[in-house]
């Protein structure tokens, strides 16, 4: 029977002898491989936080004390030493835990958490909460994959440092964010790394660690006074100590034990304490240390003779023929200059980069500070192209106004993950890019409904004067449809003509509502079909067309109905006069989360997929279906039941 397997508090991670660690962290390993590999999830950074995590449970009582991650993705070790290791086999499954620290599902979990930067803000929070009420909390927070040069993790160490109490920062540095580490904080870190002291502070704590006294004197004040035995353990992290935190290391994040002495040195200090990590990303399996960029965020694979294979998912994701595009497009315009945050592989961008070196940057995990730069390029004369995640561009939001759409400067937004992600979950959901963008004057947002589209409208983006997004899911491309026509600036494009009622369609909704409209028509009800293209400018006299038939009009989107696509149709009808008593519109809802599942299983959920698109037309034209289709009511998004 192996350890893990009692494991079910931290309580009982606690009671182990210290030689059983090592054994523990080697079982952990084996089961995150295990488990990602049949589910696929986030691997390497996970592989490489094990020791760390073992001693973060070991030293403090997270049941009382703050723990925070930062980035979340990192968590999958906490959650099999927090009482969740029997269903870690449903991690981002429907129904099954969630991939991220997940406030629902476990007290030992604060915050959901899926985007960087947040946890030494958050943390100074609840210090500040914590010493208001007198409860005597520490408070850790767990930095990594880079997350320590987001803008935001910079104002909280700012903030952090007028605490005068216990403050934990553990800055988690194994070289890469979900890519390699970028910019001067990389190489300041490097040089840390890189110095004489690395190996000599290990041994020279080991050494002293053991004879410092347990009562009188907190053992931390006395290591500040020992000048030469670890001095060099103290002295080189200038660049904490100057917003008041005392920084320590780097030191081996694998060697658990003294990790633990370490943390239990730190663990009291009356003061911000900023403790740097040293871990490998992908540690304990070959395979995952040699691609850690690869093996981050895998599909399901299998692992053969020492190798991993990841499974293909088959089809042509819109990510490849984004980055494909943008490269042939790119060849022919040296004005084009490609960026992303942080987010090089999954954006696809990273094949940019080794196509043209001198006209891409991947700026680490700082959505607004790529949005800036993307404006002064776009100042000084480049056509900036900006491959960020829909979820993540929420990030730069005041940057998109005030220094790309206010200056009227034409950066094009690639936004990828638009809409419904699957297994990531609500962290992750693009849901609002167009409620957020479409305030925005002059803004031009796109969703092509296939790679020929997806090559239209980035060719047309990059004639405007101004700045456009285009947004795409993190799906396959569906096969194109004939006779193509260009992307016009605000033209919409019929598919499918009927007299029953109308579908408007925006993006990959299309796909799905032309088979619904082939299934519809088996049972006798014929449904136009619009490929709307644009979200703004939309075409009026799509609109004005679809009311003036006089039958039910229906919007169809993967983003909330709040303030989306449906929203411009409606306000954008009313503007001409039309009646609008007929509409619905089918998108997201607005006041719920939508869980991890798979894309499918969401797209079902919410009712966009061509059944649930069918079952809305047919209760809005009011038409029974043919005898051999069951009839369904339809409770609630997500609850088809039989009548």
């Amino acid at each position: 029977m192996g350890i893990l397997e009692d494991i079910h508090s931290p309580a009982d991670l606690r009671a182990l002898p210290p030689t059983k660690l090592p054994a523990l962290a080697q079982e952990i390993r084996e089961r995150i491989i295990d488990v990602v590999g049949r589910g696929g999830g986030h691997l390497t950074s996970n592989l490489g936080v094990v020791e760390l995590t073992i001693a973060l449970h070991r030293v403090f009582d997270f049941a009382h004390d703050r723990l925070l991650f930062d980035v979340g993705h990192q968590c999958y070790p906490h959650k099999l030493l927090t009482g969740r290791a029997d269903r870690f086999d449903t991690i981002r499954k429907a129904g099954g835990l969630s991939g991220f620290p997940c406030a629902a599902e476990s007290a030992y979990d604060l915050f959901d958490v899926g985007h960087a930067g947040t946890a030494i803000a958050t943390g100074v929070g609840l210090a500040r909460a914590d010493m208001l009420q007198r409860e005597g909390r520490r408070v850790v927070a767990v930095v990594g994959d880079a997350s320590i040069v987001n803008g935001l993790a910079f104002e909280g160490l700012n903030q952090a440092g007028t605490l005068r109490r216990q403050f934990l920062v553990i800055l988690n540095d194994n070289e890469w964010g979900i890519s390699p580490t970028q910019g001067a904080m990389a190489e300041y870190l490097a040089k840390l790394r890189a110095s004489d002291f690395y190996e000599g502070v290990k041994a020279k704590a080991k050494q002293i660690l053991p004879k410092l006294p347990l009562l009188g004197k907190p053992a931390f004040e006395m290591l500040l006074h020992l000048k030469e035995g670890i001095k060099a353990t103290v002295s080189p992290g200038q660049g904490f100590d100057q917003l008041n935190f005392q920084y320590i290391g780097p030191i081996d994040g694998h060697d658990i034990h003294h990790l633990i002495a370490t943390l239990d040195l730190v663990k009291d200090a009356h003061h911000p304490v900023l403790l740097h990590v040293h871990t490998v990303k992908g540690k304990g399996c070959d395979w995952a240390t040699a691609e850690p960029g690869r093996f981050h965020s895998p599909k399901p694979f299998t692992v053969c003779g020492g190798k991993a294979v990841i499974q293909s998912g088959g089809g042509r994701s819109w990510t490849k023929a984004f980055v494909e595009n943008l490269i042939e497009i790119a060849a022919n315009d040296r004005r084009v200059f490609a960026m992303t945050a942080g987010m090089p592989d999954g954006t696809g961008l990273n094949l940019f980069g080794e196509k043209f070196p001198d006209r891409y940057l991947d700026v680490g995990i700082a959505e607004s500070c790529t949005v800036d730069m993307a404006a002064g390029m776009a100042k000084g004369g480049l056509r900036p192209v900006c491959a960020i995640y829909s979820t993540f561009l929420q990030r730069a939001f005041d940057q998109v106004f005030q220094e790309v759409v206010l200056q009227g400067h034409p950066v094009m937004f690639c936004l990828d993950r638009g809409g419904l992600v699957g297994g990531d979950g609500s962290v992750h959901h693009g849901f609002l890019d167009i409620a957020y963008l479409r305030g925005f004057p002059k803004m031009v947002l796109m969703a092509p409904m296939d790679e020929v589209e997806l090559r239209g409208a980035m060719e047309l983006g990059l004639t405007l004067d101004g700045p456009c997004a285009i947004r795409y899911p993190r799906d396959n491309v569906p096969a194109p449809m004939p006779d193509c026509p260009p992307f016009e600036l605000g033209r919409a494009r019929r598919l499918r003509d009927g007299e029953d009622a109308v579908l408007l369609c925006y993006g990959v909704t299309c796909s799905a509502a032309l088979a619904a409209a082939e299934m519809l028509s088996q049972e006798g009800i014929e449904v136009g079909v619009i490929n709307a293209r644009f979200a703004k400018p939309i075409d009026r006299q799509m609109v004005r067309e679809a009311f003036d038939l006089g039958v039910p009009v229906i919007t169809v989107e993967d983003h909330s109905v709040s303030a989306g696509f449906g929203s411009a149709v409606l306000e954008t009808a009313q503007e001409l006069g039309l009646p609008v008593r007929d509409m619905t519109r089918l998108g997201l809802p607005a006041d719920r989360f939508i869980r991890h599942a798979s894309r499918a299983a969401q797209l079902a959920e919410v009712g966009i997929n061509a059944e649930g698109i069918a079952r809305t037309v047919r209760q809005r034209v009011r038409v029974q279906p043919a005898v051999n289709i069951p009839i369904v009511a339809q409770t609630r998004v997500g609850q088809v039941i039989p009548k």
